[in-house]
C-alpha cells in the first residue's frame, strides 16, 4: 500500500530527527508525482493540519529540518498553485523568523519561498501587506531580510505590481535603525526603487522629512 496523505499526516507529527529526515523524503517524492498523490486535496482538514506541522518544523532548532520543511512547504506551493493562497497567512510568520536565521542558506530559503509565493501563489502585494510587519521585527537579521527581498521583489517584477507608498514609509523607519546591516539595506532598496520609478521617490522622502543630504 503506497503512502498516501493519512500516512503523512500522522508522520508529520514526529519530533525525531532523524524520522523527519526521512519522512521529508517521502512526502517530496509524494509530492513529485500527481498520480501518486491523488488523494492529496481530498480531505481539506487533513491537509491543513499537514501544512500546520511544517511551519513547526520551518520553525525547528535543527537547520536540516528546517531546510526540509521549507523545500517541502515549496513542493506544496507547487502542487497547489493558487489554492495555497489559503496558507500564506500561516506560513509567512515563520518565513520572516527563519529570514532572520544565523545560516545564510536558511535565510536564503525562506525568502526564495517568499519569493515563490509571488510568483504561484498570490501577486506580489498580497505578500507584501502581509510581509510589511517584517520591517518591525525584533530580529535585525529578519529585518535587514525584509529591505533585501523588497530588491528582490523589484528585481524580478519590477515597480508596477507593488503599491511603493505604501513600503517606502517603512524604510524611512528602517533609515534609523540601530542596526547598521539594517540601515544599509533600506538604502539599498530605496536606490533599487529609485531605479524603478525616479524622482517620484526623492519627493516622497522629502515629504518624509528626510534631509535632502541623505
Amino acid at each position: 500500500e503506497p503512502a498516501g496523505m493519512d500516512y503523512f499526516c500522522d508522520q508529520v507529527q514526529q519530533k525525531d530527527v532523524g524520522r523527519r529526515m526521512q519522512i521529508g523524503q517521502e512526502l517530496l517524492e509524494y509530492l513529485s508525482d500527481p498520480v501518486r498523490s491523488p488523494d492529496l486535496e481530498q480531505d481539506q482538514q487533513r491537509l491543513d493540519k499537514v501544512i500546520d506541522e511544517l511551519t513547526a518544523w520551518v520553525n525547528s532548532s535543527n537547520f536540516k529540518v528546517a531546510l526540509l520543511g521549507l523545500d517541502i512547504l515549496g513542493a506544496f506551493v507547487d502542487r497547489l498553485s493558487g489554492r495555497f493562497k489559503a496558507y500564506i497567512g500561516t506560513v509567512l510568520m515563520p518565513l520572516l523568523d527563519r529570514m532572520g536565521d544565523a545560516k545564510d542558506q536558511v535565510r536564503e530559503q525562506a525568502q526564495n519561498l517568499i519569493l515563490k509565493l509571488m510568483d504561484v501563489a498570490a501577486p506580489p502585494m498580497y505578500i507584501w501587506e502581509r510581509l510589511a510587519v517584517g520591517f518591525k521585527h525584533k530580529n535585525y537579521r529578519s529585518r535587514e531580510g525584509v529591505c533585501l527581498c523588497l530588491v528582490a521583489t523589484l528585481n524580478i517584477y519590477g515597480a508596477q505590481p507593488l503599491i511603493l507608498s505604501k513600503l517606502v514609509p517603512h524604510l524611512c523607519i528602517a533609515f534609523g535603525d540601530s542596526n547598521s546591516q539594517v540601515r544599509d539595506a533600506a538604502i539599498l532598496a530605496i536606490v533599487e526603487i529609485y531605479r524603478h520609478v525616479g524622482d517620484k521617490v526623492r519627493i516622497d522622502l522629502a515629504k518624509r522629512g528626510i534631509p535632502p543630504g541623505r
